[in-house]
């Protein structure tokens, strides 16, 4: 065999069908889309149309809840950072927080910091400064001889609008007294 010889095996190579080239290729004039109509245009999106009717995705009841003020958390556990602490992956000393835990790759995701969960046993001394915490997760830390500082979240939305009004109708109070 030589290199002049070397070519794919039969049908290994299907020629692309070019349609819209004229009556003799079998794919001319209306170019395999049948005849006019929504469908024989470009840009046709009718996944899911019922002809007008209620879509089925509409009509089935919905499920559960997405909460808009939710907050998203990294939830680490103390039996994970125990064990990386064992594994040299995490320094110990010094103050453990979501940047620390994040460079460790304890802490995935969690745009509102991180929370320690209490979930395994913690022998190193660790002080955190953490978003949140479970109570059995302070009390192993404190167990451990270390500590945990929770960051202060803002005020909770119920409390905000509270204020406001408060803060209005003294305002209105004010103004009808001058």
């Amino acid at each position: 065999m030589k290199l002049n010889d070397i070519r794919d095996n039969e049908g290994a190579r299907h020629r692309k069908m070019r349609i819209g080239r004229g009556i003799g290729s079998g794919k001319g004039k209306t170019g395999g889309r049948g005849q006019k109509g929504q469908k024989a245009r470009s840009g046709v999106a009718v996944k899911g149309f019922e002809g007008g009717q209620m879509p089925l995705h509409m009509r089935l009841p919905k499920r559960g809840f997405n909460n808009p003020n939710g907050k998203d958390y990294a939830e680490v556990n103390l039996g994970m950072i125990q064990k990386f602490i064992d594994s040299g992956k995490l320094d110990a000393t010094g103050t453990v927080d979501h940047d620390v835990l994040k460079s460790a790759g304890l802490a995935t995701g969690g745009k509102d910091g991180v929370r320690l969960l209490g979930k395994g046993e913690l022998s190193a001394k660790v002080s955190f400064r953490v978003a949140g915490a479970s109570k059995g997760a302070i009390e192993a830390v404190e167990k451990a001889g270390g500590s945990v500082e929770v960051i202060e979240r803002g005020q909770p939305e119920h409390e905000k609008k509270a204020a406001r009004a408060a803060a209005n109708k003294t305002a209105r109070n004010d103004k009808a007294a001058n």
